[in-house]
């Protein structure tokens, strides 16, 4: 049959089934499958496969924009320019795959009639006869696919789908020039190695660009799209690989796309690869920056909570696999070397206990460093042990419940009780023990059927304010504080400033029929994460205003467009106010205390739990210490008004491994260091002292005070379980 005569039927649709399937069948008997199946397939798949859903690998940067962390893919895939490619990789692959490509208008009535001559011959398929464009609307639909059974029906060898493929391309050829077609098929071809696209097989057999690409590299990489394996070049035996090449290079010679120099120069020389691996996930984070691997997680989590990317948690991280998206994170390079330098000068990698640290910037609620003394890694810890190597989110962000957070826990029955309307000053006698209104079970914390809660120290005895209080961390004056307010209304502060129950106890015990009896809560018996109580503080130091704990600066989806969720910015901060400012004020005016910087308005008792803080920084600083029974954990929670900052000591496989008397300071020095350096040459901002209403009862005078608190170093003492008579840290 002559190709003149043919190509009518190709346009008509009515020669697919002979080629697919290399039988004779009648063209009358082909006819009414041929229409029909053309209009079906016609009905509105032009346009959707010129702009094509496809996968495409999403990148995470830290906060420069440029650094990149890791990447996440399934199929690793970044579209490029047609402009952007060598053009050597664009001859290669017509002459490859298509040395009609600007001659047909879709489908080849030459190719056609050849595969079917070879066809009848072999009694079966021994060629095909797919043009680029063809092919590309088999990967489109592929691409395109909503379920396993769309993408079988766009690749499996059926009369039916050949069909539709040649309809499509002629219609695809009506709509798109012949450069668009080819840029969106090296866009979209398979190379090997988990690479789709032109700019990932340059990367991982070159680590090149497209753009950089010669002839040798561009004939080695278009003869791999008909068979990745058969002609993997990376596979040991490079002959395979060598002669297909050679067989793209006589291609183009044929096409006159190159001369019989460049031919023969390209087919003497050796493949040369240059492969590389491209990083995908959290583990691939390069070995410099490991320790942002605790961060990388948190970021996934975050994700996963998110539903502008999806119904449930696997289908968001599905599309953060697919979705092609640009993640510039929030952490700062320089303030994560400088927590990792601190937390690592205290406590070592291979230390049973967890030291860590995490940073927030107020007003914002980004996370700007997230350091601890492990390993980020799946490799198996020496002699079974659960360190230095781990995985597990030690700072927050996972399944983990987090550390009991001692005293820091006073902050939420302080600011219950300003919000409540009680001023700083207000005066309570702290005996030494202190008989609650709480009950509890028997136990040596129990004075009968009550809870008796004690100090640390004799010398706390006596009548203490808020500022005294807070800066000494006077047990028994912060539970009849809390008895004033009602533990229910600390609880709900706790959750107003974001934190969560992750423990069957604490969410029983934080439930209305319980929380009004919750009295050791203020001690803080409760678990918490480093990621919740940085941010507590933070929020403090942006008085009042909360903000969600964000690990993004700046999300794009993959046409470069900002993304949005319910027409608001995804990365931008999302805070609402939980307290006055006035209240927050306060707050941080009584935790200025325990620093020794000082309060503005008030006393804070001759001697305070921290002075080192402030001793190390040297510039306005407030925060809160915090141990629990018998030093089992040790945090300090510390906060200016542009940074704010929580750390911790503790065993995380452990919890009854105390870490000692001895590491009861290591938390304020880590933090009080790493912000020292974190801000040095930035302005040394002051707080914003409260108003008189809300400092005193009645009248007084309104002068500052600024720096009046004594220094001292003693303890505070968190009560872990409500069982346990005293606390011996800080």
């Amino acid at each position: 049959m002559a190709a003149g005569k043919i190509a009518p039927l190709v346009r008509a649709g009515l020669i697919a089934g002979l080629v697919i399937a290399g039988l004779a069948y009648p063209l009358a008997a082909l006819a009414g499958l041929g229409v029909k199946a053309g209009t079906d397939a016609l009905a509105g798949m032009p346009d959707e496969l010129i702009e094509v859903p496809s996968a495409q690998t999403s990148y995470l940067y830290a906060r420069d924009g440029k650094t990149l962390l890791t990447m996440f893919y399934e199929e690793h895939r970044k579209p490029v320019k047609i402009e952007e490619m060598s053009p050597y990789i664009t001859e290669a692959i017509v002459a490859s795959e298509d040395a009609r490509f600007y001659e047909h208008n879709g489908v080849d009535a030459k190719g056609v009639a050849r595969a079917f001559v070879a066809n009848r011959q072999a009694g079966g398929i021994s060629q095909g006869a797919s043009t680029l464009t063809m092919q590309y609307v088999r990967m489109a639909l592929r691409d395109s696919a909503k379920s396993p059974k769309e993408a079988l029906e766009a690749t499996e060898q059926t009369t039916e789908r050949k069909l539709r493929e040649m309809r499509l391309a002629i219609e695809l050829e009506k709509r798109l020039s012949k450069q668009e077609i080819l840029e969106r098929y090296l866009n979209s071809a398979y190379f090997g190695h988990r690479a789709y696209g032109i700019f990932a097989a340059s990367q991982v057999f070159f680590s090149k660009t497209p753009e950089q690409l010669d002839l040798n590299e561009a004939a080695l990489l278009a003869g791999l799209v008909k068979a990745p394996s058969a002609y993997d070049p990376a596979a040991g035996d490079q002959q395979a690989a060598t002669n297909r090449r050679n067989y793209v290079i006589d291609q183009m010679l044929k096409m006159r796309v190159i001369t019989p120099a460049q031919a023969d120069g390209a087919k003497q020389a050796k493949i040369r690869l240059r492969l590389t691996t491209p990083p995908n996930d959290c583990m691939s984070i390069p070995d410099k920056y490991n320790d942002w691997g605790f961060f990388c997680d948190y970021v996934k989590a975050w994700w996963r909570e998110q539903p502008a990317f999806g119904d449930t948690p696997e289908e968001r991280e599905e599309n953060l696999r697919r979705g092609g998206y640009r993640i510039v994170t929030s952490i700062d390079p320089k303030i994560q070397a400088y927590a990792m330098k601190h937390v690592l000068a205290k406590e070592k990698r291979r230390s049973r206990y967890a030291h860590g640290q995490v940073v927030i910037e107020p007003n914002t609620g980004r996370v700007v460093s997230m350091a601890v003394n492990r390993t980020y890694s799946l490799q198996p810890n020496p002699r079974d042990r659960a360190y230095p190597n781990t995985v597990n989110p030690l700072l927050g962000g996972g399944s983990m419940a987090g550390y009991q957070a001692g005293s820091t826990f006073k902050i939420f029955t302080m600011l219950a009780a300003l919000d409540d309307g009680m001023p700083l000053d207000t005066s309570i006698y702290a005996p030494e023990r202190y008989v609650s209104q709480y009950i509890t079970a028997p136990g040596p914390a129990t004075c009968g059927r009550h809870w008796c809660p004690k100090n640390s120290s004799k010398s706390m005895s006596g009548t203490q304010t808020m500022w005294s209080g807070f800066g000494k961390s006077v047990n028994t004056y912060f539970v009849q504080l809390e008895e004033k307010v009602g533990s229910e209304k600390a609880i709900a502060m706790a959750e107003r400033l974001g934190l969560t129950w992750r423990t069957d106890v604490d969410r029983e015990l934080a439930t209305p029929a319980h929380a009004s009896g919750w009295g050791a809560f203020t001690l803080g018996v409760s678990d918490a994460t480093p990621i919740e109580m940085a941010n507590v503080f933070a929020t403090l130091a942006a008085e009042g205003n909360y903000c969600e704990p964000l690990p993004v600066l700046l999300l794009q989806n993959r046409d470069g467009t900002n993304t949005k969720f319910n027409g608001k910015l995804v990365a931008a901060p999302r805070c609402h106010r939980v307290v006055t400012a006035d209240v927050a004020r306060a707050a941080t005016d009584a935790a200025r205390c325990v620093t020794g910087y000082g309060s503005a308005k008030g006393g804070c008792g001759g001697w305070s739990t921290s002075p080192m803080v402030y001793g190390t920084m040297h510039r306005p600083v407030a925060g809160k210490s915090g141990t629990t029974d018998s030093n089992k954990t040790a945090w300090f929670c510390g906060f200016t008004p542009q940074l704010a900052a929580a750390a911790f000591v503790a065993d995380p496989d452990d919890p009854n491994d105390y870490v000692g008397s001895g590491r009861s300071t290591i938390s304020k020095y880590t933090v009080a260091e790493t912000l020292r350096d974190s801000l040095k040459g930035q302005p040394k901002l002051k707080f914003t002292p409260p108003s008189k209403k809300i400092a005193w009862h009645g009248t007084h005078d309104d002068d500052e005070n600024e720096g009046n608190s004594n220094s001292g170093d003693n303890g505070d003492n968190g009560n872990g379980n409500g069982n346990s008579d005293e606390d011996s840290g800080d």
